[in-house]
Parts: C-alpha cells; sequence; structure tokens
C-alpha cells in the first residue's frame, strides 16, 4: 500500500497478513528563554531564526523515532499521533488501523526502525509555522538509501511532528545555498525565480497526470507513471479511472529548500482516487486483507480507492536551460476504499 516509488519502501505492508511499516499575526516584540534542556526557545514572530538548534533537531528525531516505533510494534496509533501530521499522518494513521483490525494484539513482523548519519538541515525564517529537513540513513530501505524527513510545528509550545517523508539514492539529494552562519533559505510557496511556483507544484503535478504536458521531466513517477496507468486503465473484465488532486492547506502545504544552483527542492501532497469496474458477468478481484480493513460499503461491481501521497522535487530555477520539474521521489499509502 504505502510505496516510496524509488526502490523498496519504507513502509511498504505485506500483501497478506497486516501492515509492515517499514518503513511517517506578528507579534509586538521577541523574546528569547532558555528551556530546561537548556535550548533557546524563540517567543515571537517578526524575527529571523533557524527554525530549530542541532540538538533540538535531534531530539525531535529521537522522539519521532520513539513513537513511530512504539506505535509500529502496537498498532496503536494514539501511540505516535503527535509526532506525526499531514499526509505522513494520513498515510501512517491508515496502516496502523488497518494493522489493528488485522492482528489486534500488535505487529507480529515488528522490527524497530533505526537512524543513523543524520544531517540536519535548518532553515532560517520569520513567523509560524516553522520547520527542518532531517537527511538520515535507517537499517531498513535499500542500501546506500537516505531517508529525508520534514518536521514541522505551528507555535513553540507544539511538539515537531514530521509532515513529509521519502526516500531518496544519496546521490539525488542536492547541495542547498547556505548563509555564513550555515542556515538553509526556505522557498515561498509564490517564489518567482523558480520554473514552477511551489505552491502550484501538486495542481500541476495533478494536471500532468491527467493530460501529460511538458512541466515534467519524464521519468519513473511522471512519464512512467501515466503509461503505467494507461496500461491498466482497461483488461478484460476490468477498467481502472484515475483521479488526480493536489493537497496545500495546513500540514499539507508545500516546503521547499533553495539550492545551491538556485532551484528549490520542494515536497509537496496530492491525493488519488482509484475507480475499479468490474465488465458485467465478472467480478472485483478479491482485495487483500489491508485493503478490506479499509473498506466500506460493500464491492459488487466497483471498488474506490483512495490513496494519499507525498512528493519530493527538484523545481529549477527560473532562467535555468532546462525548466522541467523533475520529480525525485513519491510515497503514497492507501487511505480508504469504498465498494458499491
Amino acid at each position: 500500500m504505502s510505496r516510496d516509488h524509488t526502490g523498496r519502501s519504507p513502509r511498504r505492508p505485506r500483501r497478506s497478513g497486516g501492515v509492515r511499516r517499514f518503513v511517517l499575526a506578528a507579534g509586538a516584540a521577541t523574546a528569547l528563554s532558555v528551556s530546561a534542556s537548556g535550548c533557546v526557545v524563540v517567543h515571537g514572530e517578526r524575527e529571523v531564526v533557524p527554525a530549530a538548534t542541532r540538538a533540538e533537531a535531534a531530539r525531535a528525531l529521537k522522539d519521532f523515532t520513539t513513537a513511530y516505533n512504539a506505535a509500529d510494534r502496537t498498532y496503536d496509533r494514539t501511540r505516535d499521533a503527535d509526532r506525526v501530521t499531514g499526509p505522513l499522518a494520513a498515510i501512517d494513521a491508515a496502516k496502523l488501523k488497518a494493522g489493528h483490525r488485522n492482528h489486534p494484539d500488535g505487529n507480529p513482523a515488528h522490527s524497530a526502525l533505526v537512524f543513523r548519519d543524520s544531517e540536519f538541515t535548518l532553515p532560517a525564517k520569520a513567523a509560524w509555522p516553522r520547520w527542518f529537513l532531517v537527511n538520515t540513513a535507517a537499517n531498513k530501505g535499500a542500501p546506500g538509501s537516505r531517508w529525508l524527513m520534514v518536521f514541522t510545528r505551528g507555535a513553540a509550545a507544539e511538539p515537531w511532528r514530521v509532515s513529509y517523508l521519502t526516500v531518496l539514492g544519496a546521490d539525488q539529494v542536492p547541495a542547498f545555498a547556505k548563509d555564513d552562519a550555515g542556515r538553509a533559505e526556505p522557498v515561498p510557496a509564490d517564489d518567482p525565480a523558480l520554473a514552477v511556483e511551489p505552491g502550484k507544484l501538486a495542481g500541476g503535478y495533478a494536471t500532468y497526470l491527467r493530460s501529460g504536458g511538458d512541466a515534467f521531466a519524464a521519468g519513473t513517477h511522471t512519464s512512467q507513471w501515466r503509461a503505467q496507468r494507461k496500461k491498466f486503465a482497461s483488461k478484460p473484465g476490468l477498467a481502472r479511472q484515475y483521479l488526480d488532486e493536489p493537497l496545500t492547506a495546513g500540514d499539507y502545504a508545500p516546503v521547499g529548500l533553495r539550492t545551491a544552483d538556485g532551484g528549490a527542492l520542494v515536497f509537496f501532497s496530492t491525493r488519488r482516487y482509484e475507480k475499479q469496474t468490474a465488465a458485467e458477468g465478472t467480478a472485483i478481484p478479491t482485495p487483500g486483507a489491508d485493503v478490506t480493513a479499509l473498506t466500506t460499503g460493500e464491492i459488487k461491481q466497483t471498488l474506490t480507492l483512495e490513496f494519499v501521497s507525498n512528493q519530493v522535487a527538484l523545481d529549477p530555477a527560473r532562467d535555468a536551460p532546462d525548466r522541467r520539474v523533475s520529480v525525485l521521489g513519491r510515497v503514497e499509502g492507501l487511505t480508504g476504499a469504498k465498494g458499491e
């Protein structure tokens, strides 16, 4: 169900036995206070400051890992509900729901997730929400791959939550632009310096998947993905229809970092529906236990699957020789299904 289409997914469940989560107003003044841990906490919204200190970022990663492993072991979504948000929360909650229904006593295939060699990219910005990027190796996934996670929070009192998670090859992670203090530069949703404004990427991607075009470079998640859909759209006894839509509100909003070449690495979200319709006299293929656990209604002639997907893309500078956006990675998960 959830898939990282660069290779093996960090969140791919088994086909027949539960889920294997492989794998997630301006203030009047600015005041600084030191928390019990010794970390500087910023209260106020006008000062341009790093989203977090490296110590805070490392603690956020540790807290997420602990919660994630507890939820995976027990299939209890309350264990990590306050450590995930946005597209990852939607994917995660569905996986845990299906896992709990199929294995109410917990995950019989649980294996703890361990991160190592973690790098923290800390953008500096004013106002909330604030966010940062973790680039880390894990004990799961393809050898040599890197897990990229966006941690975000909407206020100083909130916990850091992971909104985006994807997996890339080490050579796919770009170099980021940084100032003399080592702070990264976030790109705004309406950045005119990029080939496509980050706020329009999700909508543009949904349009591309439906109609094609030249805004996106050919690749696994673009031209090949469209070709695969076309191949499976009509088979003997079964037709498939697809609908994609952008997700851009709240913690589904795109986030991006300026790259050293003037472009940006942007994370964005979409939702897609796949409707399967059986021909007269035939039936929908029997879905697996994970799909069944998330299905409402009775499957007679149709089954509509709902997925949430998060993508990461290289958005070139507007004056780059090649202005096509390259979608580097995509992780999606089944979040619901309806039979009719």
